[in-house]
C-alpha cells in the first residue's frame, strides 16, 4: 500500500482543524515555533532559535524579549558553560505551548471512545513510529 502524502496531509489538517484546543492565547505562530524548540531541544539559545527559524539573530533576540516580557521564558546561564545563555521554558510557557499545538484532550478521548481496542492500538503505534522517525531524520 502506497501512502500519497497529500493525503496523509489531509489527514493531519482535518484532525488538528477538529480537535485542537480554541485559539485563547494573542501568540504568534513565530512564537508558538520559538516555544516548540525550547520544548524539544533543552539547550537552546538565541542562536538556535535563529537558526532554526531562519531569521537575523537582532530578529530572534527581539522574539525572545517579548516571550520574555510574557513570561513565556527565561534565560538561564548554561551550567556547563557559563558565557552562554540557555533559554527555558516557564510553566506558563509550556501551558500556552500545549493550548497551541496539541489535541484537545477531552475533544481526543471522545474521538477515541468510538474506535475499537484494536484501533487505538494501531493508531498508537502509527504516531509512535512516525514520531521516532521523524525525530532521527535530519533536514
Amino acid at each position: 500500500m502506497s501512502i500519497q502524502l497529500n493525503q496523509l496531509n489531509q489527514y493531519w489538517t482535518d484532525i488538528y482543524f477538529y480537535l485542537h484546543y480554541p485559539h485563547v492565547d494573542k501568540i504568534t505562530h513565530q512564537a508558538v515555533r520559538i516555544l516548540q524548540l525550547l520544548d524539544k531541544h533543552s539547550d537552546a539559545g538565541i542562536n538556535e532559535v535563529a537558526k532554526v527559524l531562519k531569521i537575523s539573530h537582532n530578529t530572534a533576540s527581539e522574539h525572545v524579549k517579548r516571550l520574555i516580557e510574557k513570561n513565556y521564558i527565561v534565560k538561564e546561564r548554561s551550567g556547563e558553560d557559563q558565557r552562554r545563555v540557555i533559554l527555558r521554558l516557564t510553566g506558563l510557557g509550556s501551558d500556552v505551548l500545549y493550548r497551541n499545538t496539541s489535541l484537545d484532550d477531552q475533544k481526543l478521548s471522545k474521538v477515541l471512545d468510538q474506535l475499537s481496542q484494536e484501533e487505538k492500538i494501531i493508531i498508537e503505534k502509527a504516531f509512535q513510529t512516525l514520531s521516532e522517525v521523524a525525530k532521527k531524520c535530519t533536514f
